[in-house]
């Protein structure tokens, strides 16, 4: 089954290389969408993809690459729209 989720990352999440290895995850997971900084110092994903390979994703991103420290994600599963043709870093 096809799902999006959207993921909201807390932590020690940037300037760790956070968002180009979320990409590089992604595009071995086959999952489209983007990552992005916030201004809080957050991490937001939006991502589509099998709902087994979302799952895998959500729990890369629990622990994400090394240097960074995950305190907690939120996740808001919504309807897939099938929007993405790419997985990309967004500003």
């Amino acid at each position: 089954m096809v799902r999006r989720v959207n993921i909201i990352v807390t932590g020690i999440v940037q300037g760790v290389f956070f968002r180009y290895n979320t990409m590089k995850k992604a595009n071995e997971l086959d999952i489209k969408g983007w990552v992005k900084n916030l201004r809080d110092g957050r991490v937001e994903i939006m991502a589509e993809g099998e709902e087994e390979n979302l799952n895998k994703f959500i729990e890369w991103c629990k622990k994400g690459p090394q240097g960074a420290y995950v305190e907690a994600l939120t996740l808001e599963w919504k309807e897939y729209t099938g929007e993405f043709s790419t997985f990309q870093i967004t500003y």
